[in-house]
């Protein structure tokens, strides 16, 4: 069979024109897989500073202490918050705020710095 005249670069064509879309697609595939990665940091940050906080009497230095040490996130974008127990309820919780700053080329800069966050409560142990 012989080709008809102008068809041979059909297929560079087309690769040239789906190719953006790909990486595209594949950036921010890595975007969110980091994402997910900070998130579960937060929520493990949070239940080690409860644990903390459960075991020391809702010590909020201790809590602050253990999550920092936990999840290796950067000081400066974290936060660590911990609400002692109520008179009607003997629980502590802890809550950590992480600023992720979204560093994949291109698609950080489309999505901008996302706010992640992780809030645990847990029964305060008896002295």
């Amino acid at each position: 069979m012989s080709r008809r005249r102008g068809d041979g670069g059909q297929a560079t064509v087309e690769l040239a024109l789906v190719l953006p879309v790909i990486v595209m697609l594949l950036l921010l595939l890595v975007q969110v897989a980091v994402l997910v990665r900070d998130q579960v940091l937060v929520i493990h940050a949070a239940r080690e500073g409860a644990r903390a906080a459960a075991v020391t009497g809702a010590n909020a230095d201790a809590a602050e202490k253990a999550a920092f040490a936990t999840a290796g996130l950067p000081l400066q974008s974290t936060d660590v918050i911990t609400t002692p127990p109520g008179p009607k309820h003997d629980l502590v919780q802890v809550q950590v705020l992480y600023t992720d700053s979204t560093d994949v080329p291109i698609i950080g800069r489309l999505l901008g710095d996302v706010r992640v966050t992780g809030t645990v409560s847990m029964r305060m142990e008896p002295d």
